[in-house]
């Protein structure tokens, strides 16, 4: 079955009741695309009470977690910076940024390192030239596992349980060709498991086509996947596959030579 995409569900929360539920509703409510939302519209999509809202925001605003300016509220950069702390997603972005940066100057393609968080895909990294693809990918934005290329690749060299849980999950349709059948994903991340990389061909974005393949941790382990991605009709998946294989390789080396420092 598949349905049409919608906002992203809310991740767990402790407890909506508590002072920790309520913040975390808070600053959930601000979505990819908002660069600021008023009181009232915190409020309304994050369930808690206005007066809960100001009364909280104001404690959020002395941290620095939010900002505001005038009327409006936006994420502020304590969030930023509190991020940047975590330690695999420094590590893999250390790690990962300069060959990125190779892989952009040998492709002049749009280059992505993802991450699984829960059952999504998660940027951490994103390199691309001017007027290059934009959309629907953001370093931190999310995106359904089932459809892109790194989602594939991610669940293709994961576990069964994963796998098990996604294909129990509905399919959401993000293009008209997104992959809607259970049994066509299972056909596809048994290619990537043969052939060593994940491919998607417009089941994101009409037009544009990406090729990935796993990283792997000192243990073998998968921990991230990479991506080019490119308009179709300029695309050469088996050289954004070697590419990506070679550089996969150091990728590793650098993270266990990172790992014993």
């Amino acid at each position: 079955m598949v349905t049409q995409l919608a906002d992203p569900p809310h991740r767990a929360v402790v407890d909506a009741n508590s002072v920790l539920g309520k913040v975390q509703l808070i600053l959930e409510a601000f979505g990819p695309d908002d660069e600021h939302l008023s009181l009232t519209e915190i409020a309304r999509r994050s369930g808690v009470a206005k007066a809960s809202v100001h009364r909280l925001a104001q404690e959020l605003l002395q941290w620095g977690v939010l900002e505001r300016r005038g009327s409006a509220y936006w994420l502020g950069m304590r969030l930023f910076e509190i991020g940047q702390r975590v330690p695999r997603q420094r590590i893999l972005r250390e790690a990962a940024r300069p060959y990125m940066e190779d892989l952009y100057q040998a492709t002049k393609e749009t280059i992505h390192l993802a991450v699984l968080d829960g059952h999504e895909v998660l940027y951490l990294e994103k390199i691309s030239g001017h007027g290059q693809i934009t959309r629907p990918s953001r370093v931190a934005g999310r995106m359904p596992l089932h459809c892109t290329a790194t989602g594939k690749v991610l669940l293709a060299f994961g576990s069964r349980a994963l796998v098990d849980e996604v294909m129990a999950m509905p399919f959401q349709r993000v293009t008209p060709y997104t992959v809607g059948a259970p049994g066509l994903l299972l056909q596809e991340l048994a290619k990537a498991r043969e052939v060593g990389y994940a491919v998607e061909r417009e089941q994101t974005r009409v037009g544009y086509l990406s090729v990935a393949i796993p990283l792997a941790g000192a243990t073998g382990t998968t921990m991230a996947a990479l991506s080019v991605t490119a308009p179709v009709f300029r695309a050469d998946v088996e050289k954004y596959a070697g590419l990506l294989g070679m550089v996969s390789r150091r990728i590793t080396k650098t993270i266990s030579a990172m790992g014993r420092n």
